[in-house]
């Protein structure tokens, strides 16, 4: 059945939830933060090459200085915020539909990547980050005996 847009996506939500669990207050919370445009946020591809990772990450309307890439602990974090607009004294808004606000993903990418390994690139609202592999130490100690003569 479809549904007018102006009673929104969520109309039989609660008719049809798991009866069990409660989770209202943390779609709340998630609309609050995104609103309803949430799944459209920093959607992101890695694809595997035989000498690294290419990263590619959906980030529609914002700038290139809005967006930060940091790197602590072997875990990748981007973040972007976006300032929402000022009201003047030319009118003020009646409805708003784009997204202002921040938003952040984290990507566990090993102890031993430094800053300067990982490229990144920014055009047209997707973000590229090339991430190159690193030699994995040996989880258990190879045994090494010594040799008997005798």
């Amino acid at each position: 059945m479809l549904v007018p847009s102006i009673f929104g996506k969520d109309m039989f939500d609660d008719f049809f939830g798991f009866p069990f669990y409660d989770d209202k207050d943390w779609k709340k919370m998630e609309k609050k933060l995104y609103g309803h445009r949430e799944k459209n946020l920093m959607k992101t591809d890695v694809r595997e090459h035989k000498d690294g990772y290419e990263l590619e990450m959906d980030l529609p309307g914002f700038k290139k200085d809005e967006v930060k890439v940091s790197l602590e602990n072997g875990y990748l974090t981007v973040s972007a915020a976006k300032e929402a607009g000022q009201e003047n004294e030319s009118g003020k808004y009646i409805r708003r539909e784009r997204y202002a606000g921040s938003c952040q993903r984290t990507f566990y990418v090993g102890e031993d990547m430094q800053q300067e390994d990982i490229k990144g690139e920014f055009k047209h609202g997707i973000l590229k980050l090339s991430i190159p592999k690193k030699e994995q130490k040996p989880a258990v100690e190879e045994k090494r005996y010594i040799e008997i003569e005798g």
